[in-house]
């Protein structure tokens, strides 16, 4: 296992990061025969930074970690859990969900505790509701050792956050795609000139880069003179990074946890791509995006929709359903968030107010009827 430093934090992190939230299951719980074999072999061989959530696997990672990391394994790990901000809108919601952690984690003290996904609005009612209050005494206390945010909005609304307070570490969305995407790769270079550790989560982009893959990606990758399968494609392009400290994979058998492991010693270093191997990342991230059926950025300016359609996540999967050749699962999502919450394409009325304010010039009303027409 390979370890780099976590920012101002000091802490030795393995750049292999166990995430928590895709645990095997059986009869819809976790399964705990499989998933304890899975994180102690991961701890044996040397990862020792383990994450979690509030919400994860229906609230029921937090309880299993408790159990895992007895017999000595919590002391040898960096555990980090998340507030869920969403679910916050007191003071005392605070104090509530953190103490609740602690005894499901059977745990005194977490060692990174994140503000979990965080955007513009929820920060401004976290602040409003004693976000910074919260932070100090749960240091003064004990509670926690170091405290960051993981993130989904605009590189804007990051620099902010990042500006606003005295943070020790963040996490952030970051793979071979996303260079531009929320906060980025200059997101990420400004995090770690700030003295801020950077945790990357979906390195995968949620298992996009490396499942279902179109005959073009595939022969991208058989025909490449560097012998590597998708999965470390992917995770090459981060650990190559020295401003990444860890890299979060969220693994679902043992297999995968032997694989990962494996991949680290030989290509774990940093600055260590060569020229053919940053050609063959180019050449992929190139095919990927070649499929964008909306050169959307996500920068809202469309919004608010005046009949609530949330225009940028219905381009969004639209582009997703073409990029990574999976249009039942975009629909899923379509339906899942947009439909039954009645922010879909079909409640557009044509009025045309977004296209007047959208930066990119996008004919939105004429892409919208492509969405419909896709997903409805």
């Amino acid at each position: 296992m390979k370890y780099r430093k976590l920012g101002k934090t000091g802490e030795d992190v393995s750049i292999l990061g166990f995430g928590c939230m895709r645990f095997p299951q059986q009869d819809g719980k976790i399964d705990e025969e499989k998933s304890l074999e899975m994180i102690r072999y991961a701890i044996d061989n040397g990862v020792n930074y383990i994450d979690t959530a509030y919400p994860y696997h229906n609230g029921e990672s937090e309880i299993f970690l408790g159990k895992a990391l007895k017999d000595g394994y919590r002391e040898k790990i960096k555990l980090a859990t998340k507030l869920p901000s969403w679910a916050v809108n007191t003071r005392a919601d605070m104090d509530k969900f953190i103490n609740e952690q602690l005894k499901k984690l059977q745990t005194k003290q977490i060692d990174f505790y994140l503000i979990h996904s965080l955007n513009k609005d929820d920060y401004s009612r976290l602040k409003e509701n004693g976000l910074f209050d919260f932070i100090r005494k749960i240091k003064e206390q004990k509670l926690v050792k170091y405290v960051g945010f993981s993130f989904h909005d605009t590189l804007d609304v990051f620099k902010y956050i990042i500006d606003d307070y005295e943070w020790d570490f963040v996490q952030i969305q970051y793979n071979y795609i996303d260079e531009t995407y929320q906060a980025g790769t200059e997101g990420l270079l400004y995090a770690h000139n700030k003295g801020l550790g950077v945790v990357i989560m979906e390195p995968l982009r949620g298992g996009s880069l490396v499942n279902n893959l179109s005959d073009e990606i595939n022969a991208i990758i058989n025909n490449s003179s560097v012998e590597k399968n998708a999965v470390e494609w992917a995770f090459k392009f981060l650990y190559d990074k020295e401003e990444i400290s860890v890299v979060l994979s969220g693994m679902s058998s043992l297999e995968q946890v032997i694989d990962n492991i494996k991949a680290v010693d030989s290509q774990g270093d940093a600055n260590s791509m060569t020229k053919i191997e940053k050609q063959i990342i180019e050449d992929l991230s190139k095919e990927f995006k070649s499929k964008i059926k909306v050169n959307c950025t996500g920068c809202k300016y469309c919004l608010p929709c005046p009949k609530g359609v949330q225009i940028p996540l219905c381009f969004e999967l639209l582009n997703s359903s073409s990029m990574f050749n999976d249009t039942k699962k975009a629909k899923d999502m379509y339906h899942g968030f947009l439909v039954s919450e009645g922010s879909d394409a079909s409640n557009c009325v044509e009025c045309g107010a977004c296209e007047q304010k959208c930066p990119q010039h996008i004919n939105i009303v004429e892409k919208l009827k492509d969405v419909r027409e896709l997903f409805e």
